[in-house]
């Protein structure tokens, strides 16, 4: 399974802003991650309809984020951010002929189930600790 590009980049984010200790700003972000601003925005925002992310406007504004966002759970952002997207598309623009009698799209249902269970007790927080602090606080400089 591979995640969209979004869904990297938010985690990304959540990890920046839970060892940042102020404000961070779109352009020091889409920096730091070397990502187009204009997406990193839209991901921002993204982000902030969660709940995740918190917004302050004006000359000395940015993005921080929310105080339960370090407890949240990757396998709830990841199940949140993806959306009910199946691995397969079998009923897409070209109907798949095996969809009747096909178990592969229930094993992989299952195994994305499996994929997003696996990442359900990790926080945020965790992903944060050592040797992954040290790398985050040095991206996290403005």
């Amino acid at each position: 399974m591979r995640l969209n590009r979004s869904t990297d980049i938010s985690l990304r984010i959540l990890m920046l802003g839970a060892v940042q200790r102020g404000l961070l700003t779109v352009d020091h972000l889409a920096e730091s991650l070397n990502v187009p601003r204009h997406h990193l925005a839209k991901v921002v925002q993204r982000l902030q309809h969660l709940g995740l992310l918190e917004t302050v406007r004006g000359r000395h504004g940015g993005v921080r984020l929310t105080p339960a966002a370090t407890t949240a759970s990757i396998g709830g952002i990841v199940r949140e951010l993806e959306g009910g997207t199946e691995v397969v598309d079998c009923e897409g623009e070209a109907v798949c002929p095996l969809a009747g009698g096909c178990r592969l799209r229930g094993a992989l249902a299952a195994a994305q189930e499996a994929f997003y269970t696996a990442l359900d007790p990790i926080t945020v927080g965790d992903l944060t600790s050592p040797p992954a602090r040290q790398v985050l606080l040095t991206l996290a400089r403005p």
